[in-house]
């Protein structure tokens, strides 16, 4: 009988051990990915900023000398991430694929114009900024008219701005939540041995000597939790990686170190800190308040 209920003991407590790494690595495991959100916001972006571009239509008497030499200024100016000439004729060309026929049969000429389109850095694309770089632009005798999106660029200031405040926000809820994901688990586990805990006490172990195989034990099932989440995010950042190659997830090989030591830290801190506050209660109970 005794042996059976020893055997009916170690299950439960393997089970409620189980639970405790599942619940920590799940948590974490969320927290780490929107860890990676946070601080890969500025990168996502930089990222979708780039992909605006400033096109400057070029004047028909402007010489390809002339063409050159401005494209090689342009190339040398501190908001251009990347500089591409496009003729008329490859314009027309791409208008044709597009529209589905060729337009230029009924006009008898090509009505585009040689166009430079500039490719601009991240920290210029703000209303302002592209304005400054209009005005700059417009100035030159060799452009013919200076033209971009000015409407996106106000909803993709503004957005990112929003979207950066609600993931600040969203990080500290959810870290919140967190916490109290993983106090409660830890809670369970202690509760199942609460009077393994009392027992000890009335022998007179002290609280200390009682406490410290659970604080242990609190460490161990927080690194294997982290590690488990970890895992988790590796795998996931190794197929977003493939997925979407352009955003470069894996380069940053120290930001995702800190995120890594961030999760292994967080997670043995909170296991540690649930476990020491879940044994006090239980060490301060009168043994009758063990059954309730």
């Amino acid at each position: 009988m005794s042996k059976s209920f020893d055997k009916y003991q170690k299950r439960r407590l393997r089970s409620s051990y189980l639970s405790v790494v599942v619940s920590i690595a799940l948590v974490l495991f969320l927290l780490g990915l929107l860890g990676l959100l946070v601080l890969k916001t500025k990168t996502v972006s930089d990222h979708f900023k780039e992909q605006v571009a400033i096109t400057v239509f070029l004047n028909d008497s402007v010489k390809e000398k002339d063409i050159k030499k401005l494209q090689a200024d342009l190339e040398k100016q501190e908001y251009a991430k990347a500089v591409d000439f496009v003729s008329k004729e490859t314009a027309a060309k791409e208008y044709s694929e597009d529209i589905g026929e060729d337009f230029m049969e009924y006009l008898g000429e090509n009505p585009l114009k040689n166009a430079i389109n500039i490719y601009v850095k991240s920290d210029f694309v703000t209303p302002e900024k592209m304005t400054e770089i209009d005005r700059e632009l417009s100035k030159n005798k060799s452009v013919f008219e200076v033209s971009y999106d000015k409407s996106l660029i106000d909803l993709l200031t503004k957005n990112i701005q929003r979207i950066s405040l609600w993931v600040l926000i969203f990080s500290g809820l959810f870290m919140l939540i967190a916490v109290v994901l993983i106090n409660s688990a830890i809670r369970l586990s202690v509760y199942s041995k609460r009077f393994t805990i009392k027992a000890m006490q009335m022998v007179g172990a002290t609280k200390g000597f009682i406490r410290k195989p659970f604080l242990w034990k609190g460490i161990q099932l927080g690194i294997i939790g982290s590690l488990l989440a970890i895992s988790g995010i590796v795998g996931t950042l190794y197929y977003m990686n493939k997925t979407l190659p352009e955003m470069k997830i894996l380069d940053d090989k120290l930001l995702l170190g800190i995120l890594f030591g961030a999760i292994l830290l967080i997670g043995i801190f909170i296991t540690l800190l649930s476990t020491f506050f879940a044994t006090r209660r239980f060490l301060n109970l009168r043994t009758e308040d063990l059954y309730y």
